[in-house]
């Protein structure tokens, strides 16, 4: 091992968090540090649960006692000691934003000085006229009109009312109270007259006139005491109309078009926020998106109303709705029994948006003339205002599941207002620039100079600096292909992870500690250096780096790298080599065994021919897809593959999935845009393994995930002391009261909530985080409390259950896909997104396989050691054998190389992407020119 200098080093003396082996540890200052080791070691427990919750915990300490009380008190990691500590950032995958209003741009804060930009260096274009907008200083009114109205008979009006209903008789007192006599309505002067008032259901103009007079050198003095006075009474607007012909013209201090009128308030940051009222678009507050009623859940074309054809109405004995429509029928020839199909348009209108009418219908039999009269909102109208106005959370809830969400019609889904959007820089709105991939907008920042005047260069050189150096911290981490309007809850953990890292590269802090978790998922091996180039660069500005990665290329460009092993769990937690990766590479280790190629993931001999038949997907264009059709071979395993941001989950998860979820399940998903597919007849279901929690809260866990745990509970209750005591299988639930800590409600932890600080979670001091009470704890089976039993390892349970063989199956399934150090009751919200899939896919290989299932799996590889990519191959291999096909969206070469048949999406991101640009073997990607993952698989297979 490599000896490092303790004066400038990290120094952790006996360190004890989860399973760590009192481990002693000396880590450099100032360099880029990689901790790597199988799954589940103690790489996560040495850098997030030892060093960065120690630092953490003096941070907290540097506070007053005034403010720690409403912290509450942080727990000290199970350490001895540790010199040399920084503060501490960690970057982790989990910290994505769900808030709707979170976007890339928002976080990078790029947007923000996007919005400044847009606030001092664009022009105003009048959205009526298209001319760019002009706005005057009370002197240069003044010297306009004395200069082109001179001698002309002139009336000065402010405007008050523009384009709005009202009678206005409040308005027309308080003018004459004002000491005016005169105002024009509409076109036409009048006199103000007592009690005067105009039509309140008309919109309409009204400006006050302020005077009447020639325009001369000699009434200056007039001239400018009656625009104060107009311009103070119109809100900073003018009107003048020249009495001779007619003609009108606007002058404003706000930003004004002189033909039609119209101003915008003067525009600041605010103006182009849409998380501000001042910019936000009023129909959608800003989010883009609106919940709107869908026909298409409201009618089933094929049948009638009376065998529930308005949906809305099934199980709904409302016989004023009924009567209403039996007088629509009369009205438009159709009755109760006819197919909805078979109605006219005008009278499905009627059905859906409501009629407000008066009719008459001959009465054959008696030849008399009936007249109706219908008065009916329409099914759309009462579901929107139940879902809008409702107090009944019920009524809620029912007219949600007939509402999609759509773009907003009135922003077109770019969040901001009108006005907002007609502010433009190079004739184009800030809607359109954040709408750009970050590449496209460093070519439209590199050159938006020359667009500008000589006072806006000068204004936004400044600015234009930041967003420079911001965008390129975003390129320099493979971020090219998003844009500033993506929705933060839209982006994976790896992405968020490399946003965050590109925005504390922005901040230029020095002598911090930076924790990341894995940044390299989901990045094509193209861009892998860039991200490596991108830690190197924090280190250089002189912080301290720590990468818990699993991905070669980072560990060998590592300038210290430390390896946790020899296994998983408690098998684990021990240092097994450090130093350099070429002192490494000579240690015996798993790690070091894979670096030098001693072990290797080995290739199939031969690549499976598949069953012959086939999906057919056809005009995929959601997204960035360019109109893809594909074919997928069943009975493989598929791999789809691609630099980052080119299409893969707009195909696979956004469009695939959901068809053939729908086709299945009925989902309510409803896929991204496509034309047709074909050969669903030929699959029996499909299985998402992705990496989304297995639960939202600490009491999920991989027992109760798999569902085994009702048959440990039975376990339990059939004890003969449970049975005196009349305990049911209820008793052994930590999820209903009775037998569980009511402190904690069975969760074992609580929350302590902080409010400027990640939530810390504390073992309930009741229950010590047993969960259950101490009568439940009191029946014991083989000696084991239910405590006891949820404390055992995957590994440790194989043998406890090994005499039952219902619940040994599902434990041997988590212990086939490389879980065997998870514990069966291990909270779910501290799996990682690896271990979450893993647990997923187990309690799959745990069913009955009918061979004719379709399993996609969306980066599988993340978070697991090459020796767990072995052993969760074996796995995917085993569910092909059976005749299941088995498709993954992967950038990891050792899982590519492997796949019989493969697809590449590209050439680039974003909308340089979505085309499909190579399919077949690896054997035939590797001779093709087209792409970037050609080059890098025909390395692997050489070395393989």
């Amino acid at each position: 091992m490599t000896k490092i200098k303790t004066q400038n080093a990290i120094q952790i003396f006996g360190a004890n968090e989860h399973n760590l082996k009192n481990i002693d540890l000396t880590i450099p200052r100032n360099k880029l540090v990689v901790i790597t080791g199988l799954s589940g070691s103690g790489k996560s427990s040495l850098a997030f649960d030892t060093i960065y919750a120690e630092g953490q915990r003096r941070y907290i300490e540097t506070f007053s006692a005034y403010a720690r009380q409403f912290i509450g008190g942080i727990e000290r990691p199970k350490v001895e000691k540790i010199n040399g500590l920084s503060p501490v950032i960690s970057i982790e995958q989990k910290t994505t934003s769900k808030n709707p209003r979170s976007t890339v741009g928002t976080i990078t804060e790029i947007y923000d000085f996007l919005r400044l930009l847009y606030a001092r260096a664009s022009d105003a274009i009048s959205y009526e006229t298209g001319q760019k907008m002009i706005s005057y200083s009370d002197d240069e009114i003044l010297d306009i009109i004395c200069d082109e109205h001179m001698d002309q008979k002139t009336i000065i009006l402010a405007p008050v009312v523009r384009s709005r209903k009202g009678h206005y008789r409040e308005l027309f007192e308080q003018t004459a109270k004002n000491g005016f006599l005169k105002v024009r309505v509409d076109g036409q002067l009048l006199e103000i007259t007592p009690g005067m008032k105009i039509d309140r259901f008309k919109t309409h103009d009204i400006e006050i006139v302020i005077d009447q007079l020639i325009i001369k050198e000699e009434n200056k003095k007039r001239i400018k005491q009656s625009l104060e006075t107009a311009i103070n009474y119109g809100n900073g607007l003018v009107m003048l109309i020249n009495k001779d012909n007619g003609q009108h013209r606007f002058f404003s201090k706000h930003i004004m078009c002189s033909d039609s009128g119209i101003s915008y308030a003067q525009p600041e940051p605010n103006s182009f926020s849409f998380n501000s009222p001042k910019g936000a678009c009023e129909k959608c507050n800003g989010l883009g998106l609106v919940s709107e009623v869908n026909p298409d859940k409201i009618i089933n074309l094929e049948l009638s109303i009376n065998n529930g054809g308005l949906i809305p109405l099934n199980n709904n004995n409302n016989t004023w709705f009924v009567d209403q429509l039996k007088m629509i029928g009369k009205r438009f020839d159709f009755d109760l029994s006819t197919p909805i199909k078979r109605i006219s348009k005008k009278g499905l209108n009627a059905i859906l948006y409501g009629i407000n009418e008066s009719f008459v219908v001959t009465l054959k039999n008696a030849g008399l003339d009936k007249e109706y009269k219908i008065n009916f909102d329409g099914i759309v109208n009462f579901i929107d205002e139940q879902y809008n106005y409702s107090p009944s959370s019920k009524l809620k809830r029912w007219a949600s599941g007939f509402m999609s969400t759509k773009s907003c019609s009135s922003c077109a889904g770019s969040r901001l207002k009108k006005e907002s959007l007609f502010f433009k820089i190079d004739n184009k709105n800030i809607s359109e620039v954040a709408q750009m991939n970050i590449d496209q907008l460093k070519i439209w920042i590199d050159n938006v100079d020359s667009t500008l005047n000589k006072q806006q260069k000068i204004i936004a050189h400044d600015i234009l600096k930041e967003l420079k150096k911001r965008i390129q911290f975003l390129l320099d981490v493979g971020l090219h292909y998003l844009n500033l309007n993506r929705p933060s809850k839209s982006i994976s953990g790896g992405e968020s992870q490399r946003i965050r890292l590109a925005t504390q590269i922005g901040s230029q802090l020095t002598d911090v500690l930076y924790i990341l978790d894995e940044p390299s998922i989901g990045l094509h091996q193209r861009d892998n250096q860039k991200l490596i180039e991108s830690l190197k660069k924090l280190r250089d500005l002189g912080n301290s780096v720590i990468v818990v990665e699993h991905d070669k290329d980072m560990i060998l460009s590592a300038d210290h790298i430390i390896d946790i092993g020899p296994g998983a769990g408690i098998h684990g937690g021990q240092i097994i080599a450090q130093g350099t990766s070429a002192s490494l590479l000579n240690e015996n280790s798993l790690t070091a065994d894979y670096l030098s190629g001693k072990k290797t993931i080995a290739l199939n001999p031969n690549r499976r021919k598949g069953n012959g038949k086939k999906l057919t997907l056809t005009g995929a264009s959601g997204n960035n897809l360019k109109s893809v059709s594909v074919d997928f071979p069943l009975g493989k395993f598929i791999g789809v593959i691609g630099v980052s941001g080119s299409g893969k989950s707009s195909l696979i998860n956004e469009t695939l999935y959901p068809i053939l979820s729908q086709h299945f399940y009925k989902s309510v998903k409803n896929p991204l845009a496509y034309t047709s597919i074909k050969g669903l007849k030929h699959i029996d279901k499909v299985i998402e393994v992705d990496q989304s929690p297995i639960g939202r809260s600490p009491r999920s866990n991989p027992a109760t995930y798999c569902g085994f745990f009702s048959e440990i509970r039975q376990l339990f209750a059939n004890h003969p002391e449970s049975k005196a005591r009349g305990y049911k299988i209820g008793r052994f639930s930590f999820n209903v009261s009775g037998g569980r800590c009511e402190t904690c409600n069975g969760a074992g932890i609580k929350t302590i909530e902080m409010n400027f600080l990640p939530d810390v979670m504390i073992d309930c001091e009741v229950c010590q985080g047993k969960r259950y009470n101490d009568e439940t704890l009191d029946i014991r089976y083989k000696g084991k409390s239910i405590a006891d039993v949820l404390e055992l390892t995957i590994e440790q349970a194989l043998d406890f259950f090994d005499n039952i063989p219902k619940i040994k199956a599902s434990i041997k399934a988590l212990s086939e896909v490389g879980l065997g150090y998870v514990k069966l009751g291990q909270q779910s919200t501290t799996l990682s997104g690896g271990e979450s899939q893993r647990v997923k896919l187990a309690s799959e290989l745990a069913k009955k396989s009918t061979g004719s299932t379709f399993y996609i799996l969306d980066e599988p590889t993340t978070g697991l050691h090459f020796e767990d990519v072995n052993v969760l191959l074996k796995v995917l291999n085993k569910l092909v054998d059976k005749g299941n096909t088995v498709l993954v969206i992967e950038h990891n070469l050792d899982v590519i190389k492997l796949a019989d048949h493969l697809i590449e999406i590209g050439p680039e991101g974003g909308q340089n992407g979505g085309q499909i640009i190579n399919e077949g073997t690896p054997e035939d990607i590797i001779k093709s020119s087209n792409g970037y993952t050609a080059s890098f698989l025909k390395t692997e297979l050489e070395n393989s």
